[in-house]
């Protein structure tokens, strides 16, 4: 049965308000103003900033760092960091935005991007760019991601700052005793999931994850197998595309066969739990969870590769949400603030972040730092996006109800098709619905 959603943009950023309007604004601006229509001012230059952390908790110490770096090379500028973590950051945002209290400068990933542009919070950031030290400095494909997510007439509202991008885990301890191949192509990953697998002893070949953040890897599964390099066809989704449709029935069959039953709940940390205390082949995840492998299973049991190739030798991915750093328009000291994303963008700077955080930079020059050779899994996803061999399909970011169709609305869903109560057809064609609905509603917001 098929279930046809749509909503406008307007409601969907009226609900996204709502939803936050309980919670407590936290950290202030420079002098506590930064709402949402503040038009801001470019400031003196010198005196305090306020940056916000997207990731706070993983990314404090990298960050600090940086912003130490910052004030000895800016004794004028006084840098205040608020660590936020990453499940609450949207919301605290938006709550700032309604009731006051936005940063000078924080943490814009392109998920967030469509939200925030639409309420007109952000400062675009095209023309600061092109005069400053970056110009021509930083990946192409990581601001052509960002450009994308804003969805409006290809502008830039975030500066990035590096690509977590999806890597295919397998332990090589395992795949030497079986005599297996290295898993580059989906065929060799379909065969060393069925060989590696012995329920009996609990021995797995491959962990799917069900739970929450399902979608994003079953599209990437998705299209990495039927190769189809883009996410429309004119106004229509290109996800219930047939051989779409066969990819997933394939890759969700994998699903207590050749994975254990609880992946049916797993969220991200479920599952690299799972893989790394565990005897299970391979894990999709991306270049974060690289140091807990080696702090559990040591380098030497496991590689970390580029997804498999399809059939005709290219690599198809979806986009993964590349990271930013944003300039929010009621920063009363834009002229400081835009010095801070500069600096931390910088050569020296990003690939000192990067480097900790197990990414690839977005500053051309630090992705070709030393460092980067050490970490197999970020040298290769560096190389993936650089030397021609991928494709990506940009995932519609800029849609306001993007995030709740890929996740409260069809994450469920997933879940069915997994169990069997659901084919994967009626899955993509509710899906390819709802997503061709809301790009309407958005073409006729803009016209």
């Amino acid at each position: 049965m098929k279930i046809n959603i749509r909503r406008s943009r307007r409601a969907a950023v009226a609900v996204a308000l709502g939803s936050v309007l309980a919670l407590t604004a936290t950290a202030c601006g420079d002098d506590g103003s930064g709402t949402g229509g503040d038009k801001g001012d470019e400031g003196s230059g010198k005196g305090k900033i306020v940056f916000w952390d997207n990731n706070g908790g993983v990314r404090t110490d990298a960050w600090k760092a940086i912003i130490a770096d910052f004030e000895k090379a800016n004794p004028d500028i006084d840098v205040e960091y608020v660590g936020i973590p990453s499940a609450d950051y949207q919301s605290k945002v938006e709550t700032a935005i309604q009731g006051g209290g936005l940063p000078d400068v924080g943490g814009v990933g392109a998920a967030m991007i469509a939200s925030f542009s639409a309420q007109k919070v952000l400062e675009p950031v095209d023309d600061r760019l092109a005069k400053s030290s970056l110009n021509g400095k930083l990946n192409e494909d990581m601001l052509t991601s960002l450009k994308a997510a804003g969805g409006v007439d290809d502008t830039l509202y975030s500066v990035p700052t590096s690509a977590n991008n999806g890597v295919l885990y397998y332990r090589t301890d395992l795949f030497e005793k079986a005599g297996l191949d290295e898993p580059t192509t989906w065929d060799k990953f379909y065969a060393a999931a069925d060989k590696l697998t012995n329920a009996k002893k609990n021995e797995f070949g491959y962990t799917i994850r069900g739970g929450a953040g399902s979608i994003a890897q079953a599209l990437d599964a998705m299209y990495g197998q039927s190769g189809i390099t883009s996410f429309w066809n004119g106004d229509k989704t290109t996800v219930n595309d047939p051989k779409n449709v066969e990819a997933l029935k394939k890759y969700a069959a994998l699903y207590k066969k050749d994975t254990p039953s609880a992946d049916l709940n797993n969220d991200f940390t479920k599952m690299v739990a799972q893989w790394d205390s565990g005897t299970i082949g391979m894990l999709n995840h991306n270049l974060g969870s690289y140091q807990d492998h080696v702090k559990s299973l040591g380098a030497e049991k496991f590689r970390g590769i580029p997804q498999p190739t399809g059939a005709s030798g290219k690599r198809v991915q979806v986009s993964n949400p590349v990271d930013g750093i944003g300039l929010f328009k009621s920063s009363k000291n834009k002229e400081a603030a835009w010095k801070f994303i500069e600096f931390a963008v910088s050569h020296a700077e990003n690939s000192k972040f990067n480097e900790s955080a197990g990414q690839v930079p977005a500053n051309n020059e630090a992705a070709t730092d030393a460092w980067i050779s050490k970490a197999e899994p970020t040298k290769l996803a560096a190389a993936a996006l650089t030397d021609g061999s991928t494709t990506i399909v940009q995932l519609p970011y800029y849609l306001p109800d993007w995030g709740t169709i890929s996740k409260a609305d069809n994450e469920p869903n997933f879940q069915k098709v997994l169990l069997g109560k659901m084919s994967a057809k009626d899955f993509l064609d509710t899906l390819a619905d709802q997503l061709n609905d809301a790009q309407a509603e958005w073409n006729s917001q803009k016209g």
